[in-house]
């Protein structure tokens, strides 16, 4: 797709007295991180295809506050948060759909008692409901028949049982779907989660992406799938480490449905 892809903002909305379906909450990661940049591409790419109405804070998006608050710093996790419900409510929102499953599970589960109720969704349940209206059709494409694992982010797998939706997804693509021994319920951390993504990994005889990154590996996969940025630079690094990244993606599963479409 070569011409820009128009993202409008909810000021331009209210601006012309319009509402959108959707509030796409981006996310840090997602605004700022290089690699989690092409997530977002993607993911809208998908949603204009689908022909969804929707629109972003822009600069008015500010921090969730999930690792503020995962890391203790309870203070600031409010602060970040009142402000941002503020905002949201101020815009009369209602649903809200984002690729991080950190800023889900906050926006989801926290917010409530602070004043922001919203109907979240992460991007894999907003694009497999967008798959069961007929709206967007995910097809096998290049990844048809390829071997892929899925890695649970913490906070949509064990935090808010979401197991299906990428799942499902992955499955329309047509490809070979193979879990490691530690999937679902069972599933291992990333290493990321906790603000752990923001520091160096405690003194121990190995780091916790590793770990992962050879449960992934066993199941000798050509791309590796995640549903989170974080989770997404851990495996990476992971992959990178045991000098598999020739043979092995790391890819959201936004970027694989966009991929297969050529969009």
């Amino acid at each position: 797709m070569s011409e820009a892809v128009k993202v409008p903002t909810m000021a331009e909305y209210m601006a012309e007295g319009k509402r959108p379906e959707v509030l796409f909450w981006v996310g840090c990661a997602g605004s700022f991180d290089d690699r989690a940049k092409k997530i977002t591409k993607a993911f809208v790419k998908l949603l204009h295809s689908a022909k969804v109405d929707f629109a972003v804070l822009g600069t008015e998006e500010s921090c969730t506050g999930d690792p503020a608050k995962r890391s203790g710093n309870e203070f600031l996790f409010q602060m970040q948060a009142v402000t941002n419900i503020e905002v949201l409510n101020a815009y009369e929102i209602k649903k809200v759909v984002t690729a991080c499953p950190h800023c889900f599970n906050t926006l989801k589960n926290e917010y409530p008692a602070l004043g922001g109720d919203y109907d979240v969704m992460h991007h894999t349940q907003f694009l497999k409901s967008l798959l069961d209206e007929g709206r967007l059709k995910v097809e096998g494409g290049k990844f048809k028949g390829k071997r892929i694992t899925f890695h649970d982010p913490c906070y949509l797998g064990r935090a808010n049982n979401v197991y299906e939706a990428p799942r499902d997804l992955l499955r329309k693509l047509e490809v070979e779907l193979i879990e490691m021994k530690r999937c679902k319920r069972n599933g291992l951390c990333c290493g990321a989660g906790g603000a752990q993504m923001f520091k160096e990994p405690e003194p121990g005889n190995k780091d916790v992406n590793i770990e992962r990154t050879e449960d992934a590996l066993e199941t000798k996969p050509d791309i590796i799938a995640a549903g989170c940025p974080f989770c997404n630079t851990m495996m990476t690094d992971g992959v990178k480490s045991k000098e598999k990244e020739d043979s092995i993606d790391v890819m959201d599963v936004a970027e694989l449905i966009a991929n297969a479409q050529d969009l």
